[in-house]
């Protein structure tokens, strides 16, 4: 499972190049040099699951976040190749791309936006959520969890390449009243 993941929110034209490099060696990079180690001896077994988890932002872009767009675009193609090279093996190799999840560094943001805005805390997650998240409801952990086991699965030995847990993609800002 390749987890990792740092982000940074800045223009393009005031990102700093050492924080861009820093995104895609730790968000894109890493995925590559431990599925090239682990492959090997997934072959030699003729089974495996490699699971990557990528974002929403892996689907769509937002403004602001070009590194860690540019990246976690990167995992959903990386994905997807790793998948053609291992179709006819016991391997499979899919994306997991979690909308928003209720971590503490959500919350921070949360926090931020009801400070920033002057609203109450629910109501600054209804608008987070609104932006891009149509249930406006928080993925949880747990359900992550069981989406990775059904990976890992025999039920899921032809699900190969897939990229996703969003269902849609836009803003419900409009149908919210925004």
């Amino acid at each position: 499972m390749n987890n990792a993941g740092i982000q940074h929110v800045s223009p393009v034209e005031d990102f700093d190049p050492a924080r861009w490099d820093a995104i895609i060696a730790i968000n894109l990079t890493s995925a590559f040099h431990t599925t090239r180690l682990a492959i090997p001896a997934m072959r030699k077994a003729n089974w495996g699951r490699i699971l990557n988890i990528a974002s929403t932002h892996g689907l769509v872009a937002s403004p602001d976040k070009s590194a860690y767009v540019a990246a976690k675009h990167g995992i959903v193609g990386f994905t997807k190749s790793i998948a053609l090279e291992t179709a006819t093996t016991g391997i499979t190799c899919n994306a997991i791309c979690p909308g928003w999840v209720l971590t503490p560094l959500v919350q921070k943001q949360i926090e931020a936006r009801a400070q920033a805005e002057g609203i109450g805390i629910e109501a600054a997650k209804r608008e987070l959520l609104g932006e891009k998240q149509p249930s406006l409801q928080f993925t949880t952990p747990e359900e992550l969890g069981e989406l990775a086991v059904f990976m890992c699965s025999t039920a899921a030995n032809n699900v190969r390449g897939v990229a996703g847990t969003w269902t849609a993609a836009g803003s419900r800002a409009r149908s919210l009243g925004s």
